[in-house]
């Protein structure tokens, strides 16, 4: 019988883990993040992250469902324009390089004052 330590099994699991993210790719909306209230005078900066995968290019920035921004930047900022008080939704979707949406996204809902 093999006995297989904990340890090799975390370390198996972590490998694929990485190798899973970089064959898929991901987004993450870094700032505002979910539930955030904000003063409504100025921007509102946006901070994101991509990790490329086979089928992501590039991202595709929405605010209440509109298309905002194209991101061509791994990591970067963005500024919104000044939004009106009340409840919104800031999403970042990864596209391909034809624009065609890829499925990996992150929406946060904020609040401006």
């Amino acid at each position: 019988m093999m006995n297989i330590s904990a340890a090799t099994v975390l370390l198996a699991a972590t490998g694929f883990a990485s190798t899973a993210l970089a064959q898929t790719g991901s987004v993450k909306l870094v700032s505002p993040i979910d539930g955030a209230m904000l003063d409504a005078p100025g921007p509102i900066q946006v901070v994101y992250e991509v990790v490329s995968g086979p089928k992501v290019d590039h991202v595709h920035l929405y605010v209440d469902g509109k298309e905002t921004a194209v991101l061509r930047e791994a990591r970067g900022t963005h500024n919104l324009k000044p939004l009106s008080s009340g409840a919104h939704e800031v999403c970042i979707k990864a596209v391909t390089r034809a624009h065609v949406p890829t499925g990996l996204e992150q929406c946060n809902k904020i609040t401006v004052q």
